[in-house]
C-alpha cells in the first residue's frame, strides 16, 4: 500500500491497491461489471473461460479476494457486512457469504435498470418507470416509493441518492445531447410526495450546522455542466428547524481547465466531519469546495482515467473510488496544512479561522490569540469567550484564561464575565478539568446540586478528584459518579463505603487493578453495620487468593465482640480446609466452644476441619461437656481413660463406634477400665464393644477380660454372639463352659448339636465331669464324634441303659450297629440285644449291624430278625446279602439262590463266594455283571471258555480293551476261546462286528486277518459282508501288504474309492491304480500316475488310450507344472478347457512363451468372455508388439481391465503400447507421466491439465525439473502449491536440486492465485530469508497476517535478519521476544519507537529492567522517555534501588518528578537526596510538602549538619513537622532564626518550651526578640513568670503591652463573673418568693468548695467547676484569680 503527500498541499492522496494485481482483468473494470457501495467492499463480475464468477475484494484485506461462481447480471455487496445482492434478469436474491444461505429473494414485474444499497438495510431499485425500495427485514417485497419524471426518459441511470433522514430522494442520470453528455436529476420529497426535475450531473446531501444554530440543517448540493459552463449550487431543503436561521442559498461557479472542455462532474461525496464538498469529474479532476461559504479550496487532477465509481472514506472522512486502470485511489483532507493553505496561499484567513474553529483543526492558533486578546482587552467579554471555546484543540481553554475572566470585575445587574464564558462553552460542549472545577464552585457554595447533576448527564464536566472532592461536600452520591468517571480509587471506595455500597468495593478494586486498605475498611464498616461487615469480609475471602489476612479480619470481629457474625464468616471463609489456616480453624472452635459449646458441636459434627490444634480443643471440649467430642481428639490414654468410663453420658452406638479409632492395646485398656470402674454400668456397652471388633482385639484377649472379672455373664453374651460364625475350637468350648455357668442347658444342646469347631474330646470331658442333671448335651457330642462306645460304657456303667435305649430308639437309630457292638463287649444277654434290635424302627445299616456281628461270630443272632424283615417283603439289599451269606455258609442250596433272587448285591456276595467257591463267584458276579470282578476271578481260576462266551454276549468295547491288552498275561488263552468257542457258537451280526471292532481298537492285525479270513473266506455267512470285505483290505494294507493285491483281484463287494485313498495313503500305488482301472476310474487313475506315480509318459500313454477330455485336462494340469508349457498348452487344447488360464497365463509368463499363451488365450476367448482373459490377451499383443491387432482389439467390444494393462506395459517400459491403452480410457494421469518417460514434456502438462490431479502435476513438475524444463514446471507448480500437504515436496525437489531462484519465481507467481494459502506465504518468506534477505521485510509487511509466523520466526532467527524477527514477534503477540530481540541486536532490530510501543505490552515485567540496563548502556539521553512509558507497571522502588547501585540517580530526575505523585519511599528519599546534592532548597521544601512519606527523621539529621543555613532551617522543619519540638527550636537558635523558634514553640502548645525559649532570649540580651515571643506565644505564657523574668532584667517597657492585654483579660473575666453572680442571686430571690410547693425532689449533691472573701474561692483553691492544672489554674481561662497577697510573703526568689 503506497502513501504520497504533495509537498504542502491541503489534501492526503493514497493508492489502496492495483485491481490488476488481484488477478481483475481491466476489461472487467468498468460501470457495468464493477460496483462499490462503501469503502468496505469492491465486487467485480468476470468471466474465465466459460465460467462466470464475482470477485469480492475486502479493502481491509486485499490479498485474499473472495471468488464465487455466479451467474449474474449485477451484484451489489452490503456496505458493512459481506451480503451480496445479485440480480439475474429479473430475479432478485440476497445472500449472505458468511453463512452461506440466501436471506432473500423476488421477481421484478419489470426490469431493474439500476439498484443500490441507500442504507445497511434497504436497497433502492430504479425501473424504467419507478424508484422501488427492498427492505431485508422480514419477508417484505420491494414497495413502490415515486414514479420517475419525464425527465429522466431514455437516460442512463447512474446514481440513486438519500438524505440521512431518508426524507428527500435523488435520482441522477445521462444522457447524450448535442454533442455533449447532459445530466439530469429528480429530487423527491417524502413528506411532500412531489418530485422536482433538476439539471445536474452529480449531486449529495449533507448535515451541515450553520453557525448560531442549534440543530443541524439538511443541505442539497448539486453541481451542472452545462453549455455556458459549470456551476455549484448548495440549497438546504425542507423547512428548517425550530429556532434555526435557514442557510443561505449558495451557488459558484466551477472552473474547467481549457483542455478539458468536454469535462463534467461524476460523483460528489461530503465530509461532516470537515464540511466539505469533494467533486470528482469525468477526467479526473477534483474540487474541493467549503459547505459554508462555497468557497472553492483546493482543485487538481488526481487520476489521468476516469474515476467512474465513488463512495465516502470514512476512516478518513474523504472520498474513495476506482479509475479504469483498477487503481483504489482515496483523497482526504490534509488537517496540518488544510488552514495554513487558506490561510497563505488563498489567503483568505477569515476562512481558514472558521474552519479551524468549526472541524478542530490547527494553523490558526495565532489568529485566534490576537483575537481573544483584542477582544477581551476592549471589554467585549462575551465575544471573547465565544472565541475562547470555539479555538481548535482547546488553546484558549486554559486556566489563564479562567484567571482572566475571574479578575474582570462584574457589572451590577449584569452576568459576570466568567459565568458568560463558563454559559458559551456549556452551549459548545463539555468543559475540561479546570473548567469544570472553577464552575462548580460558586454552584456548590449556592446550592444548587440540580445544576451539578443536570451537567453530569449531559456530560458538560468533565470528572477529576478535585471536582469530586467540592462535590462531596454536598452530595456523596453523586461524588461518588464522578471519581468514578475520573478514575480515582482511594475516593470511590471512600464513597461506597460511606454510602453503604459495600459489595461494590472489590469488584471496582479489581476492575480498577487498586489495592485498598481492606482491614481498615473492614474496621470502618464495622462500626456502621455489623451485618455489613460480615458480607463484606466474605466478599474479601471468596477470591481464589483472600484479599486480606483472615487473622486480621478475625482480629476485627473479636474487637467487637461479634461471636456469631465472626463464626458465619470463618465457616465461608475457612471451608477448603487448607493446613495453612489450621490456627483460624482452632480459633475457630475455641471461641465457640466458651461461648456456644452446641454451635461448636455442630461445626465438629460436619467434619469441616481437620488442621486445628486437637488436643487443645480436646481439652475444650471436656470442659464444655462435650465428651464425645472430646473423645474424638484426645489420642493420650490416659486421657481417653479418664473420659472413656462415663459411658452414661456417651451414646451406646457412637461409642462403639469410637473404639474403631484406637489401637488394640488402648481397645483392652478401656475395656478393663469400663469394667473395673462400674461393672454393672458398663459390661453391656463392654459386650458390644467386644462383639464388634473380637477380630482385631483378638477373641482371647477379650475372653481374658472377661474372665478375669469373672463375668460369665458377659461372656456368654459375648461369645454368644460370635460363636455361630467363629471356627475358634476354644471360643465355641469356652461358650459351653459359660452356658454352663449360666445355666443355660439349652443353649449347651445347640451348640453341641451344631457346632463342628469344638474339641470334642475335650467337651466330652468337661461334659462328663460337669454330671449334668441332663445327659442329652453328652450324648448328641457323642453321637457326633462318634464316641458311642464309649458313651454306651459310661452309660451301662452308670446304671443309665435307659439313656442307651432313648438313644438308639429316639435320638440316633443308626447308631444300633455301633450300641450292639459294645452292649457285647459288655456281655449284656441276647435277649436283651435281640429285644433292642427288634424294638428298633428307625433307620439303620444293616450292613454295619452285619458287620459287627460278624466280626464277634454272632451272625446266627441275626437270622430270626432277618428272616422277619424278608417275610416283611424288604427290598433292603443288605437283608438280602445277609441271608445269602449265611446260606453259602451253610450250604443250603446257595447256586439256586444266587440265581433266583435279584435283590441281593452281586459284587458283596461275590467277594464273599470268592474264597469259599469260584463258581458260586462267577455266578453272582455274571448275574450283576461285574466284569471287572468276574475277568479277575476268571483269570484267577482259568475259567476262560467262561470268560469268551460271556464277553462275545457282553458286547462291551471297553470291557474288550481291557482284557485284549498287552497286560494282560491271558490275552493268548483268551483269544484262543475265543475264536474256537464263542465266535462259532454266535450267529449274531452284532457280536461279530463288536469283537472286531475291539480286535481293531486293540490293534491285534495278525490275530484280525486270520479271525476275518475264517469268516469271509471260509463261504461262512459273512462271506460277501461289505463291511468285512473292506475290514480285511484295509487289515491286510497295515499288516500284510503282500495279501492286498489278492485281495483286491479275489473280492468284489467292498468300498473301491475309499479303500484306493487308502491305498494312496499307505503308498500302494499300483493297488490304487489297479483298484481305479478295475472300477474305470480313469481321472482318478491317471491322477495317482501323475501325482504318485509321477510317470507322465506313462500317463501320456494312458490319456491317449482313453481320450477323455477330463483325462487330458488333469495331464495338462501336471505337465505345466512340470514346466512343459508348450505340451501342457497342446493338452489344454485337445480338452478344450479354458478353466486353468489363470495358472496357465502366470506360467507362460513367467517362462516369456508368449507366442503360445496367444493361442491359449485366443482358445480360451472363443469359450469364455472373462475379464482376465482378455486383460491377459491384450498384454500378450503388447509383448509380442503386435500393436495393430492390440489397437484393433480395444476398439471393439471388450472386458478388458484396460487400466491394469496399460500399468504393466508402463513398468514394463512399454511406453507406446501404454500410451495407446491410456489414451483410449482417457486417463490422463497415466497418459501424462508415460509421454514424461518419452520425453514429450509438453504434451505430458496437456494430459495433466485434463487430468487434473495433484499428483499427475507433481510427477510432471518433477520430471520437467529434472529435464531443465522450468516455464513447464512453473506451469504445473502452480497447480500443485494451492495445496498445503504438497507444498514442501515441491519445495524440497527444487532446494535440492539448487534450483532457488525458479522456485521463488514460481511461489511469487503463485500469490495471486485464488487458492493461495498460508503455506505458500510463510514457504516464500523462509526462501527470502535464506536467499533473498533483502525482500523479505516488503513481503512481510503486505503479507504478515497470512504467514505462520512461528515457522518464519525460526527461519528469520537462523538467518540473523533481527529487525524482520522483532517485527514478527511484535504482529505474532510475543512482546517478550520482541524486546529481547531488540536488546541483543539494537543496530538492526532497535527503534525508539517501535520499542517503546512494545514494552508497553510485555507479560514478563523483568523486561523492563533489562529494557533500562540497555538504555543506560546504548541510549543514555532517552532513558527518562523510556522511563515515563514503563511508570505505569514499573516497580519504583526496585527502580530507584537499582539507579542508586549504578550511580545514575541525576540521569533519570525527570523521571523521578514525573512519579513522585504516587508518594513512593524510595522514589521521595532518591529524589530528596539529589535535591540535596544539588543544593537545590527549594525543591527540596517543596517536595516535602507535597509528599510526606519518607524517614523524616533521618533526612531531618542529615540536613541537621549541613553546611547550609537553609538546610538547617529544612532540619528544623522536619523536627517540628514529627512533634519534636524541642530539637527543632534548638536547631533554630544556633542559626539564629528567631523567628522559627518562636512560631515553633506556639506551634506546640507546649508552655515549659515557651518559656525556656523567653529565658533563653533574655540570658542572650535578644530583647526585641523577648517582646516578639510575648506576642507569639501569647496564650502559652503565664504572667507571673514574664512579670518576674522582666523585673529581674529591668525591661518592663518590653513585657508592659502583654501585662496590659493580661490584665486586660484579667478584667473581662471577673466582670462576666459578677454579671454571672448577680443573675444568679436573682434567680435565688425569685425562687424564694415564690409558694412552697411540696415536691419529691433529687437529693441535691453539694458541690461548691468553701469560699473566702469577695464571693472568690478560698485561697489556693480553683473554682470547683473547672479542671485542676499542675499550677492551679483552670484550662478554660489560662491564668487563674490570684490568692490575696497579703496572706502570704512575697518572696522573688
Amino acid at each position: 500500500m503506497a502513501s504520497t503527500t504533495a509537498g504542502a498541499l491541503p489534501i492526503k492522496f493514497q493508492e489502496h491497491m492495483q485491481l490488476t494485481n488481484a488477478g481483475v482483468n481491466v476489461a472487467n473494470i468498468g460501470f457495468s461489471t464493477l460496483t462499490m457501495e462503501s469503502d468496505k467492499f469492491i465486487c467485480i463480475r468476470e468471466k474465465v473461460g466459460e465460467t462466470a464468477q464475482v470477485v469480492i475484494i475486502d479493502l481491509n484485506d486485499v490479498s485474499n479476494p473472495i471468488r464465487r461462481p455466479i451467474t449474474a447480471d449485477s451484484a451489489i455487496m452490503h456496505p458493512t457486512s459481506k451480503v451480496i445482492a445479485l440480480k439475474a434478469s429479473r430475479t432478485l436474491q440476497i445472500f449472505n457469504i458468511e453463512m452461506k444461505s440466501k436471506m432473500k429473494a423476488y421477481n421484478m414485474t419489470e426490469d431493474c435498470l439500476f439498484w443500490k444499497w441507500i442504507s445497511v438495510n434497504t436497497i433502492g431499485i430504479v425501473t424504467e418507470t419507478a424508484v422501488y425500495h427492498w427492505s431485508m427485514e422480514g419477508d417484505s417485497n420491494p414497495v413502490k416509493v415515486f414514479d420517475r419524471h419525464p425527465t429522466l426518459q431514455g437516460c442512463q441511470i447512474i446514481n440513486y441518492r438519500c438524505d440521512h433522514s431518508m426524507n428527500w430522494f435523488l435520482l441522477i442520470g445521462i444522457l447524450a445531447q448535442e454533442n455533449r453528455v447532459a445530466g439530469r436529476m429528480q429530487l423527491y420529497s417524502v413528506e411532500r410526495k412531489v418530485s422536482q426535475p433538476i439539471e445536474g450531473h452529480a449531486a449529495c446531501f449533507t448535515q451541515f450546522k450553520v453557525e448560531g444554530n442549534k440543530e443541524l440543517s439538511t443541505l442539497f448540493s448539486f453541481s451542472v455542466r452545462g453549455p455556458a459552463g459549470g456551476k455549484l449550487h448548495i440549497i438546504e431543503v425542507g423547512t428548517p428547524q425550530t429556532g434555526n436561521q435557514p442557510y443561505s442559498k449558495k451557488a459558484v461557479d466551477v472552473f474547467y481547465p481549457a483542455e478539458a472542455q468536454n469535462d463534467f462532474p461524476v460523483a460528489m461525496q461530503s465530509s461532516k466531519k470537515y464540511n466539505v464538498f469533494y467533486l470528482i469529474t469525468k477526467y479526473g479532476y477534483i474540487h474541493i469546495y467549503d459547505v459554508d461559504t462555497a468557497t472553492c479550496l483546493f482543485m487538481n487532477r488526481i487520476s489521468a482515467d476516469t474515476i467512474f465509481v465513488t463512495a465516502p472514506h470514512d476512516p478518513t472522512s474523504g472520498i474513495i473510488g476506482v479509475n479504469r486502470k483498477g487503481q483504489v485511489l482515496s483523497v482526504t483532507i490534509d488537517e496540518e496544512n488544510l488552514v495554513p493553505y487558506v490561510s497563505n496561499t488563498l489567503n483568505n484567513q477569515e476562512l481558514a479561522y472558521k474552519m479551524a474553529s468549526r472541524s478542530n483543526l490547527p494553523g490558526a492558533d495565532q489568529l485566534f490569540v490576537n483575537r481573544f486578546n483584542t477582544l477581551f482587552q476592549q471589554g467585549n467579554y462575551s465575544e471573547a469567550a465565544k472565541v475562547a471555546a470555539s479555538a481548535p484543540r482547546g488553546i484558549l481553554r486554559t486556566p489563564q484564561a479562567i484567571q482572566r475572566f475571574t479578575q474582570v470585575p462584574t457589572v451590577p445587574g449584569q452576568t459576570s464575565p466568567l459565568l458568560q464564558y463558563f454559559g458559551i462553552l456549556l452551549d459548545q460542549g463539555k468543559l475540561n478539568k479546570y473548567e469544570s472545577i472553577e464552575l462548580c464552585k460558586p454552584v456548590i457554595q449556592q446550592g444548587k446540586k440540580q445544576l451539578l447533576e443536570k451537567w453530569l448527564k449531559e456530560e458538560k464536566l468533565e470528572p477529576s478528584e478535585e471536582l469530586g472532592d467540592l462535590i462531596k461536600t454536598i452530595d456523596s452520591t453523586l461524588a461518588l459518579s464522578v471519581y468514578l468517571r475520573a478514575v480515582v480509587p482511594m475516593k470511590v471506595i471512600q464513597c461506597f463505603v460511606e454510602t453503604g455500597q459495600y459489595q461494590k468495593i472489590v469488584l471496582y478494586a479489581k476492575k480498577v487493578n487498586y489495592q485498598p486498605d481492606y482491614i481498615y475498611l473492614l474496621r470502618c464498616i464495622m462500626r456502621m453495620s455489623p451485618d455489613s461487615g460480615v458480607q463484606f469480609a466474605n466478599l474479601l475471602v471468596n477470591e481464589s487468593e483472600p484479599l486480606a489476612d483472615l487473622n486480621q479480619i478475625v482480629d476485627v470481629f473479636m474487637e467487637y465482640n461479634l461471636i456469631q457474625q465472626c463464626t458465619a464468616f470463618l465457616l465461608e471463609a475457612l471451608k477448603n480446609n487448607r493446613e495453612s489456616e489450621g490456627y483460624l480453624q482452632t480459633r475457630l472452635l475455641e471461641m465457640n466452644l466458651i461461648s456456644a459449646p452446641q454451635v461448636a458441636d455442630a461445626i465438629l459434627g460436619n467434619q469441616m476441619f481437620s488442621h486445628y490444634d486437637k488436643a487443645h480443643i480436646a481439652q475444650l471440649c471436656e470442659k464444655a461437656g462435650l465428651l464425645q467430642r472430646a473423645l474424638e481428639h484426645y489420642t493420650d490414654l490416659y486421657d481417653i481413660k479418664r473420659a472413656v468410663v462415663h459411658t452414661h453420658l456417651l451414646s451406646p452406638e457412637w461409642l462403639v463406634q469410637y473404639f474403631s479409632t484406637l489401637s488394640v492395646q488402648d481397645s483392652l485398656e478401656c475395656l478393663k477400665a469400663m469394667l473395673q470402674a462400674n461393672i454393672r454400668q458398663n459390661l453391656q456397652v463392654c459386650v458390644q464393644i467386644a462383639i464388634k471388633y473380637h477380630e482385631q482385639l483378638t477373641t482371647q484377649a477379650l475372653i481374658d477380660i472377661f474372665e478375669s472379672f469373672k463375668s460369665y455373664e458377659g461372656l456368654f453374651y459375648f461369645l454368644g454372639s460370635i460363636v455361630n460364625y467363629s471356627q475358634e475350637s476354644d471360643v465355641h468350648f469356652k461358650y459351653i463352659q459359660a452356658a454352663c455357668k449360666t445355666g443355660q442347658i439349652k443353649e449347651v444342646e445347640r451348640i453341641c448339636r451344631e457346632s463342628n469347631c469344638f474339641d470334642p474330646e475335650r467337651v466330652k470331658n468337661f461334659l462328663k465331669e460337669a454330671k449334668l442333671s441332663d445327659q442329652l448335651p453328652l450324648i448328641i457330642v457323642c453321637d457326633r464324634f462318634n464316641f458311642v462306645h464309649d458313651l454306651v460304657l459310661y452309660l451301662y456303667r452308670n446304671q443309665s441303659v435307659k439313656y442307651i435305649e432313648i438313644y438308639v430308639q429316639k435320638v440316633n437309630p443308626s447308631r444300633l450297629p455301633v450300641v450292639v457292638g459294645g452292649l457285647l463287649d459288655v456281655d449284656c444277654s441276647e435277649d436283651q440285644i435281640k429285644q433292642m434290635i427288634m424294638s428298633v424302627r428307625g433307620q439303620f445299616s444293616v450292613d454295619e449291624l452285619v458287620e459287627e456281628v460278624e466280626k464277634r461270630n454272632r451272625m446266627k443272632l441275626l437270622l430270626p430278625w432277618l428272616e422277619t424283615r424278608i417275610h416283611e417283603g424288604t427290598n433292603d439289599p443288605a437283608i438280602h446279602n445277609a441271608l445269602a451269606k449265611i446260606y453259602i455258609d451253610s450250604n443250603n442250596n446257595p447256586e439256586k439262590f444266587l440265581k433266583e433272587n435279584q435283590l441281593y448285591d452281586s459284587r458283596v456276595v461275590g467277594k464273599y463266594c470268592e474264597k469259599r467257591d469260584p463258581h458260586l463267584a462267577f455266578v453272582a458276579y455274571e448275574r450283576g455283571q461285574c466284569d471287572q470282578e468276574l475277568i479277575k476271578v476268571c483269570n484267577e481260576n482259568s475259567l476262560f471258555k467262561s470268560e469268551a462266551r460271556y464277553l462275545v454276549r457282553r458286547r462291551d468295547p471297553e470291557l474288550w480293551a481291557t482284557v485284549l491288552s498287552e497286560d494282560n498275561q491271558f490275552r493268548r488263552q483268551l483269544i484262543d476261546q475265543v475264536v474256537q468257542t464263542a465266535l462259532n457258537e454266535t450267529q449274531d451280526p452284532e457280536d461279530i462286528s463288536v469283537t472286531v471292532k475291539s480286535f481293531m481298537s486293540a490293534d491285534l492285525r495278525s490275530e484280525l486277518i486270520e479271525v476275518l479270513e475264517k469268516i469271509v473266506l471260509d463261504n461262512s455267512v459273512f462271506s460277501d459282508h461289505r463291511n468285512l470285505q473292506n475290514l480285511l483290505i484295509l487289515t491286510a494294507i497295515k499288516a500284510d501288504r503282500s495279501r492286498v493285491m489278492e485281495y483286491i483281484n479275489r473280492l468284489d463287494n467292498y468300498d473301491a474309492p475309499d479303500i484306493a485313498n487308502i491305498a494312496i495313503s499307505s503308498e500302494l500305488y499300483e493297488e490304487a491304480f489297479a483298484i481305479y482301472k478295475k472300477f474305470e476310474v480313469n481321472t482318478s487313475a491317471v491322477q495317482v500316475l501323475i501325482d504318485n506315480v509321477k510317470n507322465l509318459d506313462r500317463a501320456y500313454e494312458f490319456a491317449e488310450r482313453c481320450n477323455e477330455p477330463g483325462v487330458w485336462n488333469l495331464l495338462a494340469g501336471a505337465q505345466l507344472k512340470a514346466g512343459l508349457v508348450k505340451e501342457s498348452i497342446d493338452s489344454f487344447i485337445k480338452a478344450d478347457d479354458p478353466s486353468s488360464y489363470m495358472e496357465v497365463v502366470n506360467v507362460a509368463s513367467a517362462n516369456n512363451n508368449w507366442e503360445e499363451l496367444v493361442k491359449y488365450l485366443v482358445m480360451a476367448r472363443k469359450k469364455a468372455r472373462e475379464t482376465f482373459i482378455e486383460t491377459e490377451l491384450i498384454f500378450a499383443y503388447a509383448k509380442t508388439n503386435r500393436l495393430a491387432e492390440l489397437e484393433e482389439f480395444i476398439s471393439g467390444p471388450n472386458h478388458a481391465q484396460i487400466l491394469v494393462v496399460g500399468d504393466r506395459c508402463f513398468e514394463s517400459k512399454m511406453y507406446e503400447a501404454a500410451k495407446i491403452l491410456y489414451n483410449n480410457i482417457s486417463n490422463y494421469a497415466k497418459l501424462a507421466i508415460t509421454l514424461c518417460h518419452m520425453d514429450d514434456f509438453q504434451g505430458a502438462v496437456e494430459s495433466a491439465r485434463k487430468a487434473n490431479s495433484t499428483k499427475t502435476w507433481k510427477e510432471v513438475c518433477f520430471a520437467c525439473v529434472e529435464h531443465g524444463e522450468f516455464r513447464l514446471a512453473q506451469m504445473c507448480g502452480l497447480n500443485i502449491v494451492v495445496h498445503a500437504d504438497e507444498l514442501e515436496d515441491l519445495i524440497n525437489h527444487y532446494q535440492d536440486r539448487g534450483y532457488f531462484e525458479e522456485l521463488i519465481q514460481l511461489l511469487e507467481a503463485a500469490l495471486g492465485l485464488e487458492r493461495a494459502h498460508m503455506g505458500m506465504f510463510t514457504e516464500l518468506a523462509i526462501l527470502y530469508s535464506k536467499y533473498k534477505p533483502q525482500k523479505m521485510r516488503e513481503h512481510l509487511e503486505l503479507f504478515w497476517s497470512r504467514v505462520n509466523i512461528p515457522k518464519v520466526l525460526r527461519a528469520a532467527e537462523q538467518a540473523h535478519l533481527w529487525s524482520e524477527l522483532v517485527f514478527l514477534y511484535d504482529k505474532y503477540e510475543e512482546y517478550d521476544n520482541a524486546i529481547l530481540s531488540m536488546i541483543a541486536h539494537p543496530t538492526e532490530a532497535w527503534r525508539e519507537n517501535h520499542f517503546k510501543d512494545v514494552i508497553t505490552k510485555v507479560a514478563n515485567i523483568e523486561l523492563y529492567y533489562k529494557a533500562i540496563q540497555f538504555y543506560l548502556d546504548y541510549k543514555p539521553m532517552l532513558l527518562n522517555d523510556l522511563l515515563t512509558v514503563l511508570s505505569p507497571r514499573l516497580d519504583h522502588t526496585r527502580a530507584v534501588a537499582y539507579f542508586v547501585k549504578v550511580n545514575q540517580l541525576p540521569l533519570v530526575k525527570p523521571y523521578l518528578r514525573s512519579v513522585q505523585n504516587n508518594n513512593n519511599k524510595s522514589i521521595n528519599e532518591a529524589l530528596n537526596n539529589l535535591l540535596i546534592e544539588e543544593e537545590d532548597f527549594q525543591g527540596l521544601r517543596t517536595s516535602i510538602d507535597a509528599y510526606d512519606n519518607f524517614d523524616n527523621i533521618s533526612l531531618a539529621q542529615r540536613l541537621e549538619k549541613h553546611e547550609l543555613i537553609e538546610f538547617r532551617r529544612i532540619s528544623a522543619y522536619l523536627y517540628k513537622g514529627n512533634n519534636r519540638w524541642k530539637q527543632a527550636i534548638e536547631l533554630c537558635k544556633a542559626d539564629r532564626l528567631y523567628k522559627d523558634a518562636m512560631s515553633y514553640a506556639s506551634e506546640s502548645k507546649q508552655v515549659e518550651l515557651a518559656e525556656d525559649l523567653i529565658s533563653w532570649f533574655l540570658d542572650e540580651k535578644l530583647y526585641e526578640c523577648f517582646g516578639a515571643c510575648l506576642y507569639q506565644c501569647y496564650d502559652l505564657l503565664r504572667s507571673d513568670v514574664i512579670l518576674e523574668l522582666a523585673w529581674r532584667h529591668n525591661i518592663m517597657d518590653f513585657a508592659m503591652p502583654f501585662m496590659i492585654q493580661t490584665m486586660r483579660e484579667f478584667s473581662t473575666r471577673i466582670e462576666k463573673l459578677e454579671q454571672a453572680e448577680k443573675v444568679r442571686s436573682e434567680e435565688d430571690k425569685e425562687q424564694e418568693q415564690k409558694p412552697i410547693v411540696f415536691e419529691q425532689q433529687p437529693q441535691l449533691m453539694i458541690t461548691a468548695a468553701p469560699v473566702g472573701g469577695f464571693g472568690m474561692p478560698a485561697a489556693g483553691m480553683p473554682p470547683a467547676s473547672l479542671p485542676q492544672t499542675p499550677f492551679g489554674q483552670p484550662t478554660p481561662f489560662g491564668y487563674a484569680p490570684q490568692p490575696n497577697p497579703y496572706g502570704q510573703q512575697f518572696n522573688p526568689y
